[in-house]
Order: C-alpha cells, then structure tokens, then sequence
C-alpha cells in the first residue's frame, strides 16, 4: 500500500491519499453495501487515477497539489495508481488516464479524461462539487 503524501502548508498538512480498493469503501463509496451511489466523505473529493509512467498525470500532479492547498478543508484529493488498484480502476470503465472523478456532497459524480489546465479544475470544483476557492483567481 502507498503512503499517504503529505504536502507542509502554513495552514497545516494538506493529505493526499491513495487509495486502494478496501479505502475507497470507506472513505468514497461502499459498493458492497449500496447499490445506489452514496459518496462516504464529509467533504466533496476529486479522485485521480493515474500511473507513475503516464506523461499527463505527472502534469496533473503538481496542479492537484495546488489545488489540495487552495481548497484546504473543502475538498479532499485523493489518488488511484491503476497499475495497482486495476479492480478499482474497472470498476470506473477506465481506459485513458489520467481520468478525473468529481465527486459532489450530494449527488452523482462526474468524470473529466485528461490532463485538464488549472482553471478547468477550478470550474469543475465551483460548477459540479459546488465549493469556491479560498483565494483569489
């Protein structure tokens, strides 16, 4: 199992998780127990699935973290290497990476494929999982 990353913020540690098949369960969706999806968090999330060689996800990277940082509180950001989770990543029909999944509080959540600009990000959290940033655009 992957740590967890922790990233040092004047605020606090920031945490970016992966997550693997049983931590989905618990922090995301629990599969085996609903059959209607039911998100598990207290806050929105964005889930990347990704791989260490994928050329796009390590340009995503750096820009989650940010992101991680400017939401701080109000959206958890978590990862699935689909080279190691791959039930994980089948369950959500993944076949190009990196695949971003926006999970609101309520409601359903919504998948964005590829490496997407910063701004695109932070129209997708206002728009889909309904929270503002913390700082300035």
């Amino acid at each position: 199992m992957r740590p967890i990353a922790c990233i040092h913020h004047p605020e606090g540690h920031i945490y970016m998780e992966h997550l693997t098949l049983e931590t989905f369960r618990t922090k995301v969706f629990d599969f085996e127990g609903n059959k209607d999806w039911k998100y598990a968090g207290e806050v929105p999330c964005i889930i990347d699935f990704y791989a260490d060689w994928c050329g796009p996800c390590k340009t995503v990277a750096p820009i989650l973290e940010e992101l991680s940082k400017e939401y701080a509180g109000k959206i958890n950001v978590y990862k699935v290497d689909t080279e190691d989770q791959q039930d994980l990543a089948a369950m959500f029909g993944i076949r190009s990476i990196p695949s971003l999944l926006f999970v609101p509080q309520n409601g359903k959540p919504q998948m964005a494929m590829g490496a997407l600009p910063k701004q695109a990000f932070k129209d997708a959290i206002r728009d889909i999982l309904g929270v503002n940033s913390l700082t300035l655009d």
